[in-house]
């Protein structure tokens, strides 16, 4: 791995940190991007899109790739990795991996997405891999005819939903509300498939089975009441949290732990910035990371054409 100073490093590879990518190398500036799976991030486990501007209709993965080639075309270096730390050193920044090479780079623009978060109820760590599943569309034509639940009322659950119903003989989506909160369009599909069933105003309590899935527990929010629903698999999408424990300063940061930033995309820590769902804002989509991430990136060369000019003037 090359042993240099880069203008700009990128934590994470999904639509955010592919578009900062992008607009840093045809900046003509010299940057990398360290993601510790594949380019894409969420996208690759994201069935059907269907609003990101000119595309009608893609999948996650065929967006994820041309995203990638993208990039690729004007001089981003992409590195496997997973990042441990990152540290202001002497004019910049030093990024370590657990792998153990390390980057040094002038700013940082963090895109790592987050983890799902997980319901914290009996049975769920048990089963995890045995009925219990964050991605549907890694895990779902294994429930082909079966019965399963969707736990959530946003726009992944919905999306996560519709796309089981090709498998899964039945989906019920559970939701701790009477209202959900996905798109009106989201909602009218599932209402007008056959094979999908709403229990809301309802919190799954738990999850058992001998070796696999085999029921949860349903707890009435607004009368305790408790039933017991056969099932095979069970989806959860209920949020996830930012993955930003990797710098080793303090960052500010909303209740729920996605980190503030200025209208340039900027933290605290001039030349550090953040794009994408790490970054607190009203939504969460791929429109709204790929526009955090070009500003970044716009912000990102600005920020280093400045320390240069100082430098030069402080000489």
């Amino acid at each position: 791995m090359e042993e240099h100073l880069w203008d700009v490093l990128i934590v994470g590879g999904g639509p955010a940190g592919l578009t900062a990518g992008l607009y840093a190398a045809r900046a003509n500036l010299k940057a990398v991007l360290v993601e510790r799976l594949l380019p894409g991030g969420e996208l690759l486990n994201t069935d059907l899109i269907e609003d990101y501007p000119g595309f009608i209709s893609t999948t996650g993965r065929e967006l994820a790739e041309l995203m990638e080639q993208h990039a690729r075309k004007f001089g981003l270096t992409v590195e496997q990795g997973t990042v441990e730390r990152v540290s202001r050193d002497d004019g910049g920044f030093f990024t370590r991996t657990e792998e153990g090479p390390g980057f040094h780079s002038k700013t940082v623009i963090l895109t790592a997405g987050g983890t799902p978060r997980k319901l914290e109820v009996p049975g769920e760590d048990e089963l995890a891999g045995r009925g219990v599943s964050y991605c549907a569309v890694c895990d779902g034509p294994l429930f082909k005819n079966k019965e399963v639940a969707v736990v959530g009322g946003g726009d992944s659950a919905f999306q996560e939903g519709l796309y089981l119903t090709r498998h899964a003989s039945r989906v019920n989506i559970i939701h701790r509300r009477d209202e959900f909160r996905a798109q009106p369009i989201l909602q009218d599909k599932a209402r007008e498939n056959d094979k999908i069933n709403f229990i809301t105003s309802a919190v799954v309590d738990e999850i058992g089975g001998e070796r696999n899935v085999e029921w949860a527990k349903v707890k009435n929010t607004k009368d305790g009441s408790v039933q017991t629903v056969p099932l095979e698999g069970v989806f959860v999408f209920i949020g996830f949290t930012p993955n930003v424990g990797m710098f080793d300063e303090h960052l500010d940061h909303d209740e729920g732990g996605f980190l503030i930033t200025n209208d340039r995309m900027e933290t605290r820590i001039p030349g550090l910035y953040a794009a994408g769902d790490v970054r607190t804002q009203l939504a969460r989509q791929i429109t709204t990371a790929v526009g955090d991430a070009t500003t970044a990136a716009i912000a990102a060369e600005q920020y280093i054409e400045d320390q240069a000019f100082k430098a030069r003037a402080g000489n």
